[in-house]
């Protein structure tokens, strides 16, 4: 049974790694933007590698940045990761404070290239990004005010941006660590369930910060939990996900 879950992608020897761990892992992630940094035949190299293994590629928190050159940008940024091999495109919404009609518009686009869309959310928003009163109606006109540092925290509005997306083409929702499962002593469990009971256990992925947290999971929500981790907690998620674990 193979693992839903990313690695990362460091250093050493990738193909070692591949066979050593490959048949327990779903995908590979190329992270902070590592492929720009890369000769574009090198990642082809890899992204065909992985293919072999039967793993699909994943770009990292990276297309947000070039939202601020433009819509041409990002666009351009798809067709090189199309050309390149990959296969799913996160985008972070947090990074970014575009209106949330636009960032389903390049949802959208990035379905048209025939590329699987991962927006990745955290539970902490802006306090002038929560209404103040009820749910603002989707697509309507809101007046600009003033940024602020105040983050509040919000699941509901958490929840109801995501199915927007999900209604949109989104594959599944990434959730950041960050104030929910970042510290297996600290796991936000009444965060999560909502989450997953709203949008189902086959839409979400959370990340996994270590081998505890991991173990959360799958006791809580079983083997087919979607998580995010380090190629080095590979083995152990996997031996967590073994029905003799269970026994």
């Amino acid at each position: 049974m193979r693992s839903p879950d990313y690695l990362f992608l460091r250093h050493g020897s990738l193909q070692d790694i591949m066979d050593s761990i490959g048949e327990f892992v779903d995908g590979l992630k190329f992270s902070g933007g590592t492929q720009r940094l890369t000769p574009s035949s090198v990642v082809k190299e890899i992204t065909d590698l992985a293919h072999r293994h039967n793993m699909y590629v994943s770009s990292g928190d990276w297309g947000e940045h070039l939202l601020r050159a433009g819509p041409a940008s990002f666009k351009t940024y798809l067709e090189e990761c199309r050309n390149v091999g990959f296969d799913t495109i996160e985008l972070n919404t947090m990074s970014l404070k575009l209106p949330e009609e636009v960032l389903l518009r390049f949802v959208r686009l990035i379905k048209s290239f025939g590329l699987k869309a991962r927006p990745v959310f955290a539970v902490n928003f802006d306090s002038t990004d929560i209404p103040a009163r009820g749910d603002r109606a989707f697509g309507a006109y809101i007046a600009p005010v003033q940024r602020s540092l105040e983050k509040v925290e919000d699941v509901d509005l958490l929840i109801r941006k995501a199915e927007r997306y999900l209604d949109a083409g989104a594959d599944m929702i990434m959730i950041d660590a960050d104030d929910v499962c970042m510290y297996p002593d600290s796991l936000r469990a009444d965060i999560i369930a909502k989450i997953i009971s709203r949008l189902g256990l086959d839409k979400t992925m959370f990340e996994a910060s270590d081998v505890r947290t991991s173990e959360w999971f799958v006791k809580r929500y079983g083997p087919r939990v979607n998580l995010f981790v380090d190629r080095s907690e590979v083995m152990n998620l996997e031996r967590l996900r073994s029905p003799f674990f269970h026994m």
